[in-house]
């Protein structure tokens, strides 16, 4: 996996090339040649267990972790865990960009107060974050969200999509889990379409539980194909916690989710975390054995390598700073999670963010007025 310093040498090296190779203007410096490019991470992140310290009589929360906690310690560990998602958030890309991510989908959050607290922190509240939230019917209050910087990305559409499950014993008792929220919008006056995800767990086993992430994964094509019965061309990408890997029936039968660009036709998927994979590295670790369950996957459109006028994928990776790895003992370099045997341990989430570099030449997003049109 590249490192963040390397990939910020390699994004600056391919800028540098690419002007180099078409300006004739040899007397140009490099950092004027840099701000030629806009540059705009895109992100996702379970946010484990970020539920606030009051009991919804309505739902189930009274199972999160914090609700475990002595009632008189609750509202100290909940600021302390909001303020280390707000760094997490504000670290991710900042490194290449110098500003958190544009637009990044979270899971695992009770509801929209909790990201408000987020948003509101002192690391995030200088870019002025937006949120889009539906409450869902998930049986815990799990629900799913998009944070965007309001002067970067502004919205278009959104719309929660309800993913009906049934119990397998029972097919009139229904089992409620989280919706799968889209949403479009422009990033820097150009169209973009966002499906955040957090599949069904894998309560039960993986073949028993298999099932639900079939279905998720059939209402997510559902919801890209009717965007690209309109628009073919369409920009999207589908972000989250799939609670599945690259190689599932899930992600590679039903989305078709192709591991090397060129593969990828007209209106279907590329998974540039594929590589990731079978490099050995992960999102998520479970007895010594890294997997990943967090990605994000575009259409053919965002992998046009040949075109920088418009925004194009660049690179993607995973977020794995020391900071965010447990530090010592059994589970020393797994994710540095939240909760762990009834308590808080100080730590951030279970699982790694992961993230995209989306780049285009600057000269094209300053004539755009990002007018509808």
């Amino acid at each position: 996996m590249i490192t963040n310093l390397k990939l910020q040498a390699y994004l600056l090296g391919f800028i540098f090339l690419f002007i180099s190779c078409s300006s004739t203007q040899k007397t140009t410096s490099t950092s004027q040649k840099a701000d030629e490019f806009l540059i705009n991470t895109i992100a996702f992140y379970n946010l484990e267990n970020l539920f606030d310290t009051e009991d919804d009589p309505d739902k189930f929360d009274e199972a999160s972790p914090i609700m475990e906690i002595a009632e008189g310690e609750r509202e100290a560990i909940y600021k302390e865990k909001v303020a280390n998602m707000a760094k997490v958030i504000a670290d991710i890309g900042s490194e290449v960009t110098g500003m958190p991510p544009a637009v990044i989908g979270v899971c695992e959050i009770e509801n929209f107060k909790v990201l408000q607290d987020v948003v509101n922190d002192k690391k995030l509240s200088p870019f002025d974050y937006g949120i889009i939230h539906y409450n869902s019917p998930d049986a815990r209050s799990i629900d799913v969200a998009l944070l965007y910087q309001k002067r970067v990305f502004r919205p278009i559409h959104s719309k929660a999509h309800e993913l009906v499950l049934y119990n397998d014993s029972d097919r009139n008792k229904r089992k409620y889990t989280r919706d799968q929220l889209y949403v479009k919008g422009k990033l820097d006056g150009e169209e973009m379409h966002f499906i955040v995800n957090h599949w069904p767990s894998r309560s039960g086993g993986e073949k028993k539980s298999r099932p639900g992430r079939v279905s998720a994964a059939k209402l997510t094509k559902k919801i890209k194909d009717s965007i690209q019965m309109q628009e073919p061309y369409a920009k999207i990408m589908i972000m989250g916690d799939f609670n599945d890997g690259p190689y599932n029936e899930s992600i590679k039968e039903v989305l078709e989710a192709k591991e090397h660009a060129e593969d990828v036709g007209l209106v279907g998927l590329y998974n540039p975390f594929e590589k990731l994979h079978k490099k050995g590295v992960g999102t998520i670790a479970w007895r010594d054995t890294w997997d990943l369950f967090d990605m994000i996957l575009v259409t053919k459109p965002l992998i046009n390598k040949n075109d920088y006028n418009s925004y194009t994928l660049y690179q993607a990776n995973i977020f794995n700073p020391y900071y965010l790895q447990n530090p010592k003992g059994r589970y020393k370099g797994y994710p540095f999670r939240s909760f762990a045997d009834g308590g808080f341990t100080g730590g951030y989430s279970d699982h790694f963010p992961v993230y995209l570099y989306l780049i285009k030449k600057k000269e094209e997003a300053e004539t755009n007025d990002g007018t509808d049109g």
